[in-house]
C-alpha cells in the first residue's frame, strides 16, 4: 500500500525549528517583563494578542508564555508559598515543557490550519469547525485542575465565520483560560476582537539579536553581513532565514549591480537575472526575487521621500538610491511602480505565466520608470 507523506506543520518555517522547540527568545525582554508583571500582580488578562511583523518571534513568545503559565503553580497565599517568579524560563526537564514539546500537554490547545476535507493538503483558512473544537476543549475539566491555555496561530488565517466564533468566546471567556492570539496584521482584524485583548507588540530585531536568533534556528551569518541582513529582513528571523537559505544577500547585491545600469538597463544581464527563476523547482527563487525588487523600490521611495540615506544592504547601494530617487516626485513614482509590479506579479503567478518572463517584464518596467524620471 502506498504511503503518503505527513502534511507540514502550517506554523513551522521549512528547515527551521518549530516555535515550541525554540529555547531562547531574543530581543523582546520588555514584552516578557510586561506579562510577568501582570502575572505577579494578579492582573493577568484572559486574552493576549501578540502583534508585529511576521517572523519576529511572536509564536516563540506565545509558546514561552503558555509553558510558563502551565508550569508555574498557583500561589495559595500561605506562608510557605514560593516567592514570585522573576523569569519566564521553564527548564527543558520540566514535565510541562516535555509534554508541550511533544504536543501532548492536555491543558494546552493549539489552533492552527488543519488538513483539508480530503486530507491531501492544508486548508487555506482556520475554519469555524476548528474554533468549535477549541470551545469543546474548554468545556472539559482540566486534567489536574488549574489553568488552561490556547495558542491561535494565526488570526490572519481565520475566515469571517471563525472570527465571529472567536469574538463570542472572547466576550464570554471560560474560567481559568488564557488565550495567546498571534496576529501579523492586526489592523485587518475586527476591532471588537482587538478591544477584548491586551496587546504585546513585538518590534523588529536589531542586527545582533537577529544574528543570535538565526544561529539558534540553524542559520549562519557572517559579522560583516549582519547589518545588511537586518535591513533586507526588516528584523524578521523568518525572513532572514529565507534570505540566508536562498543566498538572498548575493541576489540583492547582483540586483543592485544590475540597477546601476539604469536608465539604460543592461539587457543581457537582466535576462540572466530573470533566468534564475526559470525551470522546475525555482518557485522559491522567483518569490525571493520579486520580494527583493519590491524591497529595492521601497528603499528608493523612502530615500526620495526623506532625503536621508539608508544603511547599505549592498555595496554601492547608497549612491544608486541617491541618483535614482533624488526628490519626493521620484519617490512617488517608485512607490506607484512598486504597487503596480507587486499586483502584476501576483496575477501572473496565479495564472501560471512564465516566471522568467514575469521577472523580465518587471525589470523592464523599472528601466522605463528610471528613463522617465531622467527626462524630468
Amino acid at each position: 500500500m502506498a504511503t503518503t507523506d505527513p502534511l507540514p506543520e502550517p506554523d513551522r518555517l521549512e528547515g527551521a525549528p518549530h516555535p515550541r522547540e525554540t529555547g531562547t527568545l531574543f530581543g523582546h525582554a520588555d514584552q516578557e517583563t510586561a506579562f510577568l508583571q501582570a502575572f505577579t500582580s494578579g492582573r493577568l488578562h484572559h486574552a493576549w494578542m501578540l502583534t508585529g511583523p511576521k517572523g519576529v518571534g511572536k509564536a516563540t513568545l506565545a509558546w514561552r508564555l503558555a509553558r510558563f503559565l502551565l508550569a508555574t503553580p498557583d500561589d495559595d497565599g500561605g506562608m510557605f508559598a514560593a516567592p514570585p517568579p522573576t523569569t519566564l524560563d521553564v527548564g527543558p526537564e520540566n514535565p510541562v515543557a516535555r509534554r508541550m514539546l511533544q504536543l501532548a500537554e492536555p491543558r494546552n490547545f493549539l489552533l492552527r490550519r488543519a488538513a483539508n476535507d480530503k486530507e491531501t493538503a492544508l486548508a487555506q483558512v482556520i475554519s469555524v469547525d476548528e474554533l468549535r473544537r477549541m470551545k469543546s476543549f474548554f468545556t472539559l475539566s482540566a486534567a489536574d485542575g488549574g489553568r488552561r491555555t490556547a495558542i491561535i496561530d494565526s488570526l490572519d488565517e481565520m475566515n469571517t465565520a471563525s472570527a465571529n466564533a472567536l469574538l463570542k468566546l472572547l466576550e464570554e471567556p471560560p474560567a481559568n483560560v488564557t488565550l495567546f492570539l498571534i496576529a501579523h496584521q492586526p489592523a485587518r482584524l475586527l476591532p471588537t476582537i482587538r478591544s477584548r485583548c491586551r496587546e504585546l507588540r513585538l518590534t523588529p530585531l536589531g542586527p545582533q539579536d537577529l544574528a543570535d536568533a538565526l544561529t539558534q534556528a540553524g542559520g549562519e551569518v557572517a559579522p560583516e553581513d549582519r547589518a545588511a541582513l537586518a535591513e533586507l529582513s526588516a528584523g524578521s528571523v523568518g525572513e532572514a532565514f529565507r534570505l540566508t537559505n536562498l543566498d538572498g544577500l548575493k541576489l540583492y547585491a547582483a540586483l543592485t549591480r544590475l540597477f546601476t545600469t539604469l536608465p539604460r538597463l543592461d539587457r543581457p544581464q537582466a535576462l540572466a537575472m530573470a533566468e534564475l527563476a526559470a525551470g522546475k523547482g525555482q518557485a522559491e527563487t522567483f518569490d525571493l526575487l520579486v520580494t527583493l525588487i519590491d524591497l529595492f523600490l521601497a528603499r528608493l521611495a523612502r530615500h526620495g521621500a526623506t532625503g536621508q540615506a539608508v544603511p547599505e544592504a549592498a555595496k554601492g547601494e547608497a549612491s544608486l538610491l541617491a541618483r535614482l530617487s533624488p526628490h519626493p516626485d521620484a519617490a512617488r513614482a517608485w512607490a506607484d511602480l512598486a504597487q503596480t509590479l507587486s499586483s502584476r506579479a501576483r496575477r501572473g503567478k496565479a495564472v501560471n505565466l512564465d516566471p522568467a518572463a514575469l521577472l523580465m517584464d518587471m525589470l523592464l518596467k523599472v528601466d522605463e520608470t528610471a528613463g522617465s524620471l531622467a527626462l524630468r
